[in-house]
């Protein structure tokens, strides 16, 4: 069921880029990870989805994108219903995805990388590798290094672009800044913000709680696969409720 009333969610759904109403998903019969889970993400929005091990923060980005079968509730993309939608489609429509792992070629270039972000549409592969290489001058620089020679933090940076060549309405990233050293989560951080800056709508699945409250602009907290709490970055970074409950491995991030 629902957890909005039909006008409230009409309206929700015509406003937000990703609208996630009450799903239950998983990867098993009979099993959800997710659990009346709802989600909405506005234009130009960066959102955070920050929670314990476990609670379904990866499967509800893997919903999204349609490689999680949705049971029950719905999911919409600009106003138009994309509940299990395979990905191959949902690319088409401007849904970018960024794996936490294995998420670019190591064998080719970043430049070929970058094409294969566009592969559905090669003609546009100039115009493209131009925006990205705004946004990211260092691809630009680097073009012809193979991505397999590149640091964890300057793989990401690949990831990232190669989604940007989408144009895509929405990007999709799940832990940006798993496995790196803190000097490249930092930069990866400031990478997922030079991508909201050009105008792109962000979720952001982040293990590093605390700096993807500093960055983002609301956030969810996801627990036993539902959506405990929201707000803004700055409010629950300052609630000491949230901080015992949800992130007391942080409780002296203040």
């Amino acid at each position: 069921m629902s957890k909005f009333d039909e006008a409230s969610s009409a309206l929700a759904r015509k406003d937000a880029v990703v609208y996630v109403d009450a799903v239950d998903a998983g990867y098993l019969p009979g099993i959800n990870i997710l659990n009346e889970c709802s989600m909405v993400a506005r234009k130009g929005e960066l959102i955070g989805i920050i929670g314990p091990n476990g609670a379904g923060k990866s499967t509800l980005l893997k919903a999204v994108f349609g490689l999680v079968n949705v049971r029950q509730g719905s999911i919409w993309l600009n106003g138009e219903e994309i509940t299990n939608l395979k990905a191959n489609k949902l690319v088409s429509k401007g849904v970018a995805f960024v794996p936490q792992t294995n998420n670019v070629f190591p064998s080719l270039t970043i430049q070929e990388n970058l094409e294969m972000g566009v592969f559905q549409t090669p003609k546009r592969f100039n115009e493209r590798f131009e925006f990205v290489t705004s946004v990211f001058p260092d691809l630009g620089k680097r073009k012809a290094q193979k991505a397999g020679s590149l640091s964890g933090g300057e793989r990401q940076m690949v990831a990232m672009g190669r989604a940007l060549m989408l144009d895509p309405s929405v990007l999709l990233l799940d832990e940006p800044s798993a496995g790196l050293s803190p000097v490249r989560q930092d930069e990866a951080f400031l990478h997922v913000k030079d991508v909201n800056k050009a105008g792109v709508t962000v979720i952001m699945v982040e293990q590093n709680a605390r700096r993807c409250l500093q960055i983002c602009d609301r956030a969810y907290v996801l627990d036993q696969g539902t959506d405990a709490h929201t707000g803004t970055g700055r409010d629950l970074l300052n609630d000491p409720q949230m901080i015992e409950l949800y992130l007391g491995n942080l409780a002296d991030l203040k």
